[in-house]
């Protein structure tokens, strides 16, 4: 029991290391089935436009899903046309960029993860630009290569080429080979720009490696009991109301929070060195539900 108690606690330790692997071989088991199944290479003039399609159409729509699976996306934008100053608060406009920013750099994992899988596979790649008519470029690929490189290039991906097997295969190797490079580039540059990021965040934290690290843990904990608290509380409220309607008679009194305190509790949180509160709804209990002031309307949870 106790082995079993020490295993779970290590994976719910784990669990972001966790989720990226399997967002990682997910990307993999997609992208290989794209590959088999989906990805017909036309070898004619359309290679160009067909393979960026498949490079670039399933990360794009993992851009829009990541969006949508964001919470903190619909924290931000949730009545902002009825309250435009919700994002852009007075005396502080670029908070709503920054926000943003940082809600785009945890969506962009998944579609960089996409395009790095399927630049290191280099299937769409060598489709895409063997179809590519730009003169420069051919003239770069096909140095030292027969005429028939020039008007079969799109034909490589097909291997239906009338060039020799040996330029063939070397002409697919090459583009094989730029995909490859153009994958690790953005892995590396993609790695480098999160340590840096993390980095500039953390030497600008207003709070200790400690603090922070309980702030997160607090922040889990409220998040897992206040859905349970939905659950309970949406149970209790049908089923007064169920009972009221069936039994035709007048319905108890059930407490519920005021439109203004949804509307508090539902905003961004920005730490304030001069208050020990981690979290919105932490604030708005100890300060009574009183009226957050407009400098308060986006607020930033770097925790989240």
């Amino acid at each position: 029991m106790d082995g079993i108690q020490t295993i779970l606690k290590f994976l719910i330790n784990r669990k972001t290391a966790i989720g990226y692997s399997f967002m990682a071989l997910l990307t993999v088991g997609s992208e290989r089935l794209f590959s088999l199944i989906a990805f017909k290479c036309p070898c004619s003039n359309e290679n160009f436009i067909y393979g960026l399609v498949f490079l670039f159409a399933p990360a794009w729509v993992l851009l829009v899903i990541g969006y949508f699976m964001n919470s903190r996306m619909w924290k931000l934008f949730t009545g902002c046309c009825l309250n435009p100053r919700k994002i852009f608060p007075k005396g502080n406009s670029c908070s709503f960029f920054y926000v943003f920013g940082q809600i785009t750099l945890n969506v962009l994992i998944a579609p960089v993860m996409w395009l790095s899988v399927a630049l290191l596979n280099g299937t769409f790649y060598e489709c895409a630009m063997s179809g590519l008519k730009y003169p420069g470029y051919l003239n770069t690929l096909c140095n030292n290569k027969s005429v028939r490189c020039w008007e079969e290039l799109n034909k490589v991906a097909c291997g239906k080429t009338t060039m020799s097997s040996s330029e063939s295969e070397e002409l697919k190797l090459t583009l094989q080979a730029q995909s490859q490079v153009l994958g690790w580039c953005i892995i590396v540059t993609t790695a480098l720009l999160s340590l840096l990021t993390t980095c500039c965040a953390r030497c600008q934290s207003k709070i200790s490696h400690l603090q922070m690290k309980f702030w997160r843990i607090y922040i889990e904990k409220e998040r897992e009991q206040l859905e349970q608290l939905f659950q309970l509380y949406a149970t209790k409220l049908s089923e007064r109301n169920l009972t009221s309607f069936f039994e035709n008679k007048e319905p108890d009194a059930f407490p519920m929070p005021t439109f203004r305190a949804w509307e508090d509790a539902s905003q961004l949180y920005s730490f304030n060195s001069s208050e020990q509160h981690y979290s919105t709804l932490h604030r708005l209990v100890e300060d009574g539900k009183k009226d957050i002031g407009e400098e308060r309307e986006t607020m930033l949870d770097f925790v989240d």
